[in-house]
């Protein structure tokens, strides 16, 4: 039934989405058939999972689970969060998504500006495992009062919501005719509902499951052996079978990796307009395989899951094709270097860190070396992954790791490697959007890499550098800044070494007198002989709020007082470190560089104090 003109929410504009010939692509291969998109990334929030994500929360309304004032928590690749946070928004309720850290930060920014909370697990965590997407969601349920987790992996309403819509839909546009329907396979809800549905008005119709490798969905279990343990298309494939898969609706499975996906889905947008993601490359190669013997006349439907939207800085980008080799490198500009080999460039060995060192290690290695990279090796030197100095400080600020926990915990692996032999043109390419590259060497007959070696973009290479200056800075800046006062109050100290208490006592009574100005510049002065007197074991933990105030001045100079009297006088479990660890954050975030410079001081003060 068409959609009225209004409607009361945007709810109801989830569904109806239209089939769409593909008119370019298939008869490029040759293909007779008919060869239909179903372009569910029209949906409002983006994707397919629009509609179990307000199935999901309409039947848990019509059964009591959600009510007013309960949190909606749910683990997802996030096309599904996205939905389930639209009709959060739309309904009143609490949101809060945990989502591998694989998943685009396009998606993590769409479920925020919708009011969700997102917190990331590792991507090699699995299903089964206490850090996996499952896991933590389910300690979150038990943490927070009047949470529900929603399941999309066992959910009925979750195949329900094909077989009522998107099935239903693609039969009464074909007019009962449809003799092939390809879909991908992530919780099988999709796959499970339109093939049922499909199945029931078209017995004849051939339902082909499209799977990632690396992925175990598929049947016969052969299909699923492969090398392969990390993919980059998302919102497909699992490493466990979900509840709400029905494998027996399938007529057959197909394969599908990243080198044929991703240049496939840039193909459906390049060239038949569609702006779809990642996974609808994949089917798509799948249903070109799959339709080949289709006669002319013949109906295969392909459904798109998501849009564009998701993967702006992903496969969309060419700095990001060309990095993971996806796409050709251009030398655009003819440098002369550009086919040089990377391994005639001087590198050096570089320093790693084992993957069972402890955190406080891997800061020290390179603080002492000035890197802010280090790869991670385990027992056998192969290489794990790499300690990102800006990860590692993102994880240690939102406690998501402690200084004395083992490396293995930070490793971060979205990073490119690339052979020795490569051309310098592409390790330039990927410079342009990547902070480093690793460089590896194969020896004959061995599967692990030896020799890393890390080469890093310009700012990159200058980032411990800039933090140890920064840091100089900061104490020169006291000296040079507050040196009489600063002379005065040691001499002072040096001098009444028979009645230091009562000299301190005095010192502390004038620096609460210029804390109560208004004068920032001499706020900051008080500040920075707290500092000092913090340094030489007095307690001035009272003063907190001050160096805060002192902090968020508008003065660059009086900004990194604060933040190294911060990092000197407030302990590690305190509010007010959170404070400074939001006012850090907001600052690196900055588009002006004088705001982000500072947040780069205050960082170098906390590492120099090891917090």
């Amino acid at each position: 039934a068409p959609k009225p003109s209004v409607l009361p929410s945007i709810l109801e504009a989830v569904g109806g989405t239209p089939l769409v010939k593909l008119n370019k692509i298939p008869q490029s291969l040759g293909l007779k058939c008919n060869v239909y998109v179903k372009c569910e990334f029209l949906n409002p929030g983006g994707s397919v999972k629009d509609r179990i994500g307000v199935r999901m929360v309409l039947e848990a309304e019509r059964k009591g689970l959600l009510k007013p004032g309960c949190t909606i928590i749910e683990p997802t690749s996030g096309n599904t969060g996205i939905g389930l946070a639209m009709a959060a928004a739309a309904r009143g309720y609490r949101c809060l998504i945990v989502m591998p850290e694989k998943m685009s930060n396009e998606k993590v920014d769409t479920l925020k500006a919708l009011g969700a909370e997102v917190i990331r697990t590792p991507t090699e965590a699995a299903f089964d495992s206490p850090e996996g997407l499952i896991a933590v969601s389910q300690r979150l349920q038990r943490a927070i009062p009047d949470s529900v987790i929603l399941d999309q992996y066992r959910n009925a309403g979750n195949p329900l919501a094909h077989y009522d819509g998107t099935g239903a839909e693609i039969v009464e546009q074909l007019g009962g005719r449809v003799d092939m329907v390809v879909i991908g396979t992530g919780t099988g809800g999709t796959m499970t509902g339109i093939g049922r549905r499909i199945k029931e008005s078209c017995p004849n119709c051939k339902v082909i499951a499209a799977d990632p490798e690396g992925s175990i969905l598929a049947e016969p279990e052969e299909l699923n052996q492969t090398n392969v343990s990390f993919y980059e298309v998302e919102g497909v494939g699992y490493d466990f079978l979900p509840t709400v898969l029905d494998r027996t609706v399938v007529d057959q499975w197909y394969k599908f990796n990243d080198r044929v996906a991703l240049p496939l889905a840039r193909r459906l947008i390049r060239d038949e307009g569609l702006l779809c993601g990642g996974s609808s490359g994949g089917n798509l190669f799948v249903a070109l395989e799959a339709a080949k013997d289709l006669k002319e006349g013949e109906n295969c439907v392909v459904v798109l899951p998501d849009n564009i939207r998701n993967y702006l800085t992903k496969f969309v980008s060419d700095n990001w094709m060309e990095a993971r080799n996806f796409k050709e490198s251009e030398n655009c500009h003819n440098q002369k270097w550009w086919n040089e080999k990377v391994n005639t460039l001087p590198l050096e060995t570089l320093l790693t860190v084992r993957d069972d060192a402890p955190i406080n290690d891997a800061i020290e290695i390179m603080k002492q070396n000035n890197r802010t990279h280090l790869p991670v090796v385990d027992g056998t030197g192969a290489i794990n992954g790499v300690v990102h100095l800006p990860n590692l400080l993102s994880k240690l600020l939102n406690r998501l790791a402690k200084p004395s926990d083992q490396v293995r915990r930070t490793i971060f692996k979205q990073f490119v490697k690339i052979d020795h032999e490569e051309n310098i043109g592409r390790a330039s390419r990927i410079l342009e959007k990547d902070s480093f590259v690793l460089v590896t060497r194969q020896e004959l007959g061995d599967h692990n890499q030896t020799d890393p070696c890390l080469i890093c973009s310009a700012s990159e290479k200058t980032q411990p550098v800039v933090g140890k200056m920064a840091l100089k800075m900061v104490k020169g800046n006291l000296e040079r800044m507050f040196d009489k006062n600063l002379t005065d109050l040691v001499r002072g100290i040096r001098n009444n070494k028979d009645n230091e208490a009562k000299y301190i006592a005095q010192c502390i009574e004038e620096i609460k007198q210029e804390l109560r100005q208004d004068n920032v510049n001499v706020k900051s002065n008080a500040v920075a002989k707290l500092t000092y007197l913090q340094m030489c074991g007095y307690d001035i933990s009272w003063a907190g709020f001050n160096i805060i105030e002192v902090m968020s001045s508008n003065r660059f100079t009086c900004k990194r007082i604060g933040y190294l009297a911060a990092s000197q006088c407030f302990h590690p479990d305190s509010e007010l470190l959170m404070l400074t660890t939001n006012m850090i954050r907001k600052d690196l975030s900055s588009t002006n560089q004088y705001d982000a410079g500072v947040a780069l001081s205050g960082l170098s003060c906390f590492i120099s104090t090891d917090l």
